[in-house]
């Protein structure tokens, strides 16, 4: 549609400088201190919506941190789709990696560099931009709706509740995200599925008091190296996972599908090199795109104990403390996982240390049939503007709340991710490239007007 290229021609600058000011806003919902930036977040995304045509916005409270809901109803009789988003985002940490601020949007070489510039501003922002270009141009084929939260970060926690309480609300055919990425502009991809997520951490306590390692050193188990000796536990020497019952319930892939995903491009050494290591690693028998997206995995996220600040000190800690996640397949539940990793680690304490598990969060793993309305319009919007058909992938991240959509409202859920795995998500120096954002509000029209037809 012409209409729609020379629109976002015309107000291409405004678009990129509206994005900037949506990135300047620190809006970390893991800290408390951020308490405010997500409500002047909140309230930006909503004078967003009605500034590109929404009917409404209203921003509805949580016990955490607010939703923003928007919609443009042109005929209740057409198809409804419904977007999902969050303007929430990871903590900056650690800032000295960053080569720019991570509030202070920086572009270089045709990139975004800032916190949430892909994870997810950058990306439900297109769709507001999306929507602009159909009101102004009168092309508006659907009813829109958008379902903005403030905490995917933190395992949408109120997310639930919201949903099951807002049904006839949130009423839709479709539900659309852009919260994943494409194998690459050159050749497009689709996200059929992502994978669950259970979340933990574990707290190792052994002496009442940090010990002098010199006097005590050799007489009582150290923490640290306890908890070290339960991690490296969880592997075998074939990095298979050793917990108990871990893959009862994994759906192996298909030869089909698993000969599919071998046909999509990949360079071992390319992949290697960007990420700065001389090997890839993982479960053996499998494909590093098998690794990260057909295969469950259990990673440490973090571990901390004794002392860790400038210089020496000779202590033998009292505690030390680790968060480990597991990304889960079809047909794996995060309830039942995260009970088994809770179990695991009390289970196998060494004498001379108190091991304490909880969870954090968790999410159900979610797949999108190819077959549906939903994936064949965002298939053929993509090939309207790539020129080619998009290559169906299971991406390894995951999104929570995909399975809690559906359970509710009855819908499926497509995935239409404009992103690139090395966009740095979670990590200093995230950025989009520009041609992705600009490419992404020029691809969702197309979205609209397939499924309308459909």
């Amino acid at each position: 549609m012409q209409a729609w290229k020379d629109y976002q021609q015309q107000h291409k600058d405004r678009f990129l400088e509206e994005l900037l000011q949506l990135l300047r806003i620190p809006s970390v919902s893991a800290r408390s201190e951020h308490k405010e930036d997500m409500v002047k977040c909140a309230e930006a995304v909503k004078a967003r919506l009605l500034e590109a045509g929404a009917d409404k916005a209203v921003i509805y409270e949580t016990p955490g941190h607010p939703i923003v809901y928007g919609e443009k109803i042109i005929d209740p009789s057409k198809p409804t789709v419904l977007v999902y988003g969050h303007y929430d985002v990871q903590p900056p940490d650690p800032l000295d990696l960053w080569h720019s601020g991570p509030f202070d949007p920086v572009i270089k070489d045709g990139k975004i560099f800032a916190r949430g510039s892909c994870d997810d501003k950058g990306q439900f922002y297109m769709h507001v931009k999306a929507l602009e270009t159909m009101v102004q141009t009168g092309t508006l084929t659907t009813n829109l709706k958008f379902c903005i939260e403030g905490e995917e970060e933190v395992g949408s926690p109120n997310l639930a509740t919201f949903v099951k309480a807002n049904k006839e609300l949130l009423k839709a055919d479709v539900i659309l995200i852009s919260d994943t990425a494409m194998l690459s502009m050159e050749n497009p991809s689709i996200d059929i599925g992502v994978r669950g997520l259970s979340y933990i951490e574990v707290e190792v306590t052994g002496p009442n008091r940090d010990l002098h390692s010199g006097v005590y050193g050799g007489a009582v188990a150290n923490p640290i190296t306890m908890l070290a000796k339960m991690i490296a536990s969880c592997h075998d020497e074939n990095n298979h996972i050793t917990i108990p019952g871990f893959y009862d319930d994994v759906v192996e892939a298909t030869e089909a599908e698993r000969k599919l995903m071998a046909a999509a491009p990949f360079d071992a050494k390319e992949y290697a090199d960007d990420l700065g290591v001389k090997e890839l690693w993982g479960e053996k028998g499998y494909s590093t795109n098998e690794r990260t997206g057909i295969r469950p995995t259990l990673e440490l996220n973090g571990i901390w104990g004794g002392y860790t600040g400038e210089g020496a000190k000779t202590v033998l800690p009292s505690k030390a403390y680790a968060k480990i996640s597991a990304r889960l397949v079809p047909n794996q539940s995060s309830h039942k996982i995260t009970e088994k990793l809770l179990n695991y680690f009390q289970g196998i304490a060494p004498a001379g240390v108190t091991v304490k598990a909880s969870e954090h969060h968790g999410g159900e793993p979610y797949m999108t049939p190819i077959d549906s309305k939903g994936y064949k319009a965002a298939a053929a919007a993509i090939k309207d503007t790539f020129g080619k058909d998009p290559i169906p992938v299971r991406g390894g991240g995951s999104i929570p709340i995909c399975s809690l959509f559906e359970q509710e409202l009855g819908v499926k859920i497509v995935f239409m991710g404009f992103g690139l795995d090395s966009d740095n998500l979670h990590s200093p120096n995230e950025k989009f490239d520009l041609f992705n954002f600009y490419k992404g509000i020029e691809t969702i029209p197309y979205f609209h007007k397939h499924f309308a037809g459909m």
